[in-house]
């Protein structure tokens, strides 16, 4: 599908976290916030964008950013309906995979290395197969080529958020992780509205590229959790063995928050395939 070039338009929002100076783009209507490391996004060095899952935020790359900002430009996004993007979110993958196109065509980059976690690596492998000249290589968690969701949950999220919301998080995170740790990941999924979260699931549940997953022709590292109850290990061992230049890599006392559960040891994997890079 060919795109008009959208109208991005940049300004700041007067919200100063820590460090980090949130900007927004407009895309098809809606407003995409996100943050950079510091030095902003600078010619000539390689570009991490990081995508969150369903009713995540740019926090739950915190770890990454922080991590990875000294060598390389970091990109840490709020889709919109999340964090500080716009209130309303999207039911399909292919609409959250467009607005992070409008998004890299607003840096000043020519292609990124794309981070998705769960709903953020389906967004991240539907950007493979559509948009795949401004892509150098894909990083996927706790994510697989085909997410269905229980019908369970889609109803509850509608007809018991708060319970539903708990429920995901217990399932979400290992049994090894501390509770408060599980508390925050609540906490965070209660600030998204019962609508934007069941677009989210909704993505999920009618995603499937099961059939195209191997037409993703980029360097490709799978990272899971193995206790990842949501998107088990053998879902990374698919597109493992799938994507043609892909690996997997299986981190031990981790679930499905394995970038925030265990950010030293997924920090240090993901350094050691963005340096196979080149």
């Amino acid at each position: 599908m060919r795109l008009s070039e959208p109208l991005v338009r940049h300004f700041l929002l007067p919200i100063l976290m820590g460090k980090v100076l949130m900007q927004v783009i407009q895309s098809n209507g809606k407003e995409i916030a996100y943050a950079t490391g510091l030095g902003g996004v600078q010619r000539g060095r390689k570009t991490l964008l990081f995508v969150h899952g369903s009713g995540g935020s740019h926090h739950h790359w915190n770890h990454q950013r922080q991590y990875f900002q000294k060598s390389y430009n970091v990109v840490t996004v709020d889709l919109p309906g999340h964090g500080q993007g716009s209130p309303t979110g999207e039911d399909s993958v292919e609409a959250y995979a467009n607005h992070i196109l409008h998004l890299v065509q607003s840096l000043p980059v020519d292609w990124v290395c794309l981070f998705g976690h769960s709903l953020g690596g389906a967004i991240a492998q539907k950007f493979a197969l559509l948009y795949p000249k401004h892509l150098e290589a894909l990083v996927l968690v706790g994510t697989g080529a085909r997410l269905r969701v229980l019908p369970e949950v889609l109803t509850g999220i509608r007809e018991r958020f708060e319970a539903t919301v708990r429920l995901i998080n217990d399932y979400a995170f290992s049994k090894e992780t501390s509770r408060e740790l599980v508390q925050k990941g609540i906490e965070t999924m209660l600030k998204t509205s019962p609508a934007v979260l069941h677009g989210d699931f909704t993505s999920c549940d009618r995603f499937d590229i099961m059939e195209q997953v191997t037409d993703i022709k980029v360097p490709t590292l799978a990272v899971c959790g193995r206790d990842d109850l949501l998107t088990p290990p053998k879902y990374s061992h698919y597109l493992a063995e799938r994507i043609q230049d892909a690996h997997v890599e299986i981190i031990d006392g981790a679930g499905h928050m394995v970038m925030i559960e265990k950010p030293g040891e997924f920090n240090r994997r993901v350094e050691e395939f963005l340096n196979t890079l080149g």
